[in-house]
């Protein structure tokens, strides 16, 4: 059974490049969940002041940072401008 996108293709090259399309966002979207999360955790950690807990959420954040600007996912310059906006935050505790 056809989705309602492939029934709009009739190319074949069309209906592929629908499917390929579909999984990149899916990625994409797993990818952006996954950092957005990594973030919060060092905000929360930051609110709470466990200065030890939030360097090692800083570490993970970074690492998704980095992760998804080399996927393509972020730019180059977003991910380390929002990682040098954490180390900030974490660096201004007691």
């Amino acid at each position: 059974m056809e989705s309602e996108e492939n029934k709009l293709a009739n190319i074949k090259s069309a209906k592929k490049r629908i499917l390929t399309s579909r999984k990149k966002e899916e990625r994409n979207k797993s990818v952006k969940s996954a950092v957005k999360t990594a973030v919060k955790k060092v905000d929360a950690a930051v609110a709470s002041g466990d200065k030890v807990k939030a360097e090692d959420a800083l570490k993970t954040a970074e690492k998704k940072l980095m992760s998804a600007s080399s996927k393509g996912v972020l730019h180059k310059n977003t991910s380390s401008r929002k990682v040098s906006r954490l180390s900030k935050h974490v660096n201004e505790m007691k």
